[in-house]
């Protein structure tokens, strides 16, 4: 049995939590989370309605007053700059983390310092760390690396997550800017409200699996444009107005391009899926039809990640860092 300190218990922290009473050889000891409005109350009852006698503590010195947990699931926050103390605090109660932290899945060139001052820590505590979902974390980074092991050489590598959002909840066609004039589209892309976290680490980490040295990378966001009054349960969009978003990440190695990945998030979409394209000996494309649900993934690739997380050696680590992680029963 795998004893867990859930910390961060918002919208994916929930569903986690939910996931987590599913299986038989994972269990939740411990819950914290800064929310007024949640501390103080039973997990279980929130995330499914049914009592768990384990109380959201605002505090993780006052979640661990009983209890030691084997790991501890962080769902809090994206970015490096908040998540590093966060995460030195669970490490000096001696216990290693698996995070949904997008920035830490791969945070070697884009934060060096903070990346350097966890792996230290983390190391001196003798315990591991990685930062995880499906995208960052498989999708557009671990898959493909893991793909190219039957290559003689590679040559290039594509990506695409394309996702048609029409029945997707309101929050995610928020988040990708569904319904928005093309100026509010802009000004929320500059001030950083607008984009999917992860797609330079993800890039990152398949040049350094690659060992290819990348000279440069571009992360382009643009609004998908709606070509005609568009209707959904939800939403009224107006010819000109942004559908959703195509974010297009780029590495090059001198003047080569050598990885593209391409997440496309909007309205009417045709076809949703997910596609690898290796061009190497031999070439390959793997397209999974449909795509991959990412609440489903994420919460599903967290749990999967707790016993290789115990195995793995200390520090700060990286999905192609730890012990293969799967399905476990």
């Amino acid at each position: 049995m795998i004893r867990v300190v859930q910390i961060g218990i918002g919208p994916l922290g929930q569903k986690i939590n939910q996931y987590i009473s599913e299986r038989r050889n994972v269990k939740v000891i411990a819950a914290v989370d800064k929310n007024p409005q949640l501390i103080g109350r039973d997990i279980g009852k929130i995330c499914n309605g049914y009592p768990s006698n384990i109380l959201i503590q605002e505090s993780l010195a006052k979640a661990l007053e009983n209890v030691k947990p084997d790991v501890a699931i962080l769902s809090t926050v994206s970015d490096m700059d908040r998540i590093t103390e966060q995460v030195v605090e669970i490490l000096s109660h001696g216990i290693p983390i698996v995070s949904t932290c997008e920035e830490l899945s791969y945070p070697w060139n884009t934060n060096p310092i903070l990346a350097g001052k966890i792996d230290s820590f983390a190391k001196e505590k003798g315990l591991a760390v990685v930062g995880t979902g499906v995208n960052p974390g498989f999708l557009m980074d671990a898959l493909p690396s893991f793909l190219t092991a039957v290559c003689q050489n590679v040559d290039s590598i594509r990506i695409n997550r394309f996702q048609d959002a029409t029945y997707r909840r309101i929050p995610f066609q928020q988040k990708i800017g569904a319904g928005l004039n093309l100026k509010t589209f802009e000004e929320k892309k500059q001030n950083g409200s607008l984009r999917h976290v992860g797609i330079t680490e993800s890039i990152h980490l398949i040049a350094n699996q690659m060992g290819w040295k990348l000279s440069k990378t571009q992360d382009i966001i643009e609004p998908v444009i709606a070509q005609e009054n568009t209707k959904t349960k939800d939403l009224e969009i107006e010819k000109g107005a942004a559908l959703g978003v195509l974010q297009t990440g780029k590495g090059f190695v001198r003047d080569e391009l050598k990885i593209v990945l391409t997440f496309k998030a909007a309205i009417g979409i045709p076809e949703s899926y997910d596609e690898v394209v290796i061009t190497g000996t031999p070439n390959i494309n793997s397209k999974i039809f449909g795509g991959i649900n990412g609440d489903i993934a994420t919460c599903a690739i967290v749990i999967n990640a707790l016993p290789q997380i115990l195995r793995s050696t200390a520090g700060l680590k990286t999905m192609a860092d730890i012990p293969l992680v799967s399905y476990f029963s």
